[in-house]
């Protein structure tokens, strides 16, 4: 349906579809709307009445948290932290030697941040992701590549980013983008599980705003039909739908495991319990920050055109493009939990 539901609205449309499946991704044919202060102002109050209720919670104290007993950081913490400073420092800079190999300092990069979130979950509480489930851990890999393509491709639909500073034929691309992507998910659940660490999180959302959805396959139907009729006009209307990337996919998951049966990531809201939800968000604005922050003097980068709200930049990325890594980072911890098991 992911796949599928973008080409076959403009399939249905009549418009071609070669543009969409040009490879690498290098053409661009969507011309974006301008900056508009009516969107952006009400884009801005949309995601405040959204966050600040979690805001609020978060930063209460909790009552009678326990501290963390602390232990030593593990060697292998360390090595990571000082691969992470080295491969920050090559991905800056501009050093002539190193000139070969400076578009391909993505990798190292998030294999060391990946390390380093291992190491301060086990640090805080005696076991993390990598070494309580290697197999698992290490299975997130290969599917953080093909999840992460899967938005590339609805990227091609909207194009909100593109790539800048390498130019590779398209075995080479597929190759070094392939080994990029597999971080995205080991980085965003490393770092949920060292929120998951923390009082605020564990405790202030344990019981927090109980949400109980009355006939809740009929209701998952509905949303399913909305999400799919979103993803099919993705390409028809993309200044007006691009937010649908990173919100229906989560919802065509999140629909067919309820019509299934099965339990979702919304389904601990039912007795309050918001931690996993929270904490998926969460993850993904803190790794999104230090991705943009990485990315913004590198060679090989990425940029954005948002429609509406192109303006006030943190980094490559407008301001108000931070709030789609709450969503993604939700779908990120769905599929996930396919891979690792619902924990």
């Amino acid at each position: 349906m992911i796949l599928g539901l973008p080409v076959l609205g403009v399939f249905l449309s009549g418009r071609p579809l070669s543009p969409y499946f040009d490879f690498p991704p290098a053409a661009t044919f969507v011309h974006h709307a301008p900056f508009s202060w009516k969107a952006f102002a009400g884009h801005a109050l949309f995601i405040v009445l959204w966050v600040a209720p979690f805001l609020l919670q978060g930063i209460r104290k909790p009552h009678n948290a326990a501290p963390s007993p602390r232990r030593p950081f593990p060697w292998w913490g360390g090595a990571a932290l000082a691969l992470l400073l080295c491969a920050w420092i090559l991905a800056w800079s501009r050093f002539p030697w190193f000139r070969p190999l400076q578009a391909h300092t993505f990798t190292p990069l998030w294999l060391a941040y990946i390390l380093v979130a291992n190491a301060l979950t086990f640090r805080r509480s005696g076991r993390c992701l990598m070494l309580d489930h290697p197999a698992r851990f290490f299975l997130l890999f290969p599917a953080s590549a093909a999840f992460w393509w899967s938005f590339e491709y609805l990227n091609r639909f909207v194009q909100n980013w593109q790539y800048t500073g390498a130019d590779f034929g398209p075995w080479q691309y597929f190759l070094y983008a392939t080994l990029s992507f597999s971080t995205v998910l080991p980085a965003v659940m490393s770092t949920r599980e060292w929120l998951l660490t923390f009082p605020r999180i564990r405790q202030n959302f344990t019981h927090f705003l109980p949400l109980n959805l009355p006939y809740p396959r009929i209701a998952a139907g509905f949303i399913l039909l909305a999400a799919s009729a979103g993803l099919a006009s993705l390409g028809l209307m993309p200044d007006h739908l691009y937010a649908l990337v990173w919100v229906s996919p989560l919802l065509i998951l999140v629909c067919l495991q309820a019509l299934m049966g099965e339990s979702t990531v919304f389904s601990p809201l039912s007795r309050g319990d918001w931690r996993n939800l929270v904490s998926s968000a969460l993850a993904a604005l803190i790794c999104g920050f230090f991705w943009e922050m990485w990315n913004h003097l590198s060679l090989a980068r990425w940029t954005y055109s948002i429609p509406f709200v192109q303006r006030f930049h943190v980094f490559e990325m407008p301001i108000l493009g931070y709030a789609g890594y709450l969503p993604f980072g939700v779908t990120c911890g769905v599929v996930s939990e396919m891979v690792l098991g619902k924990r």
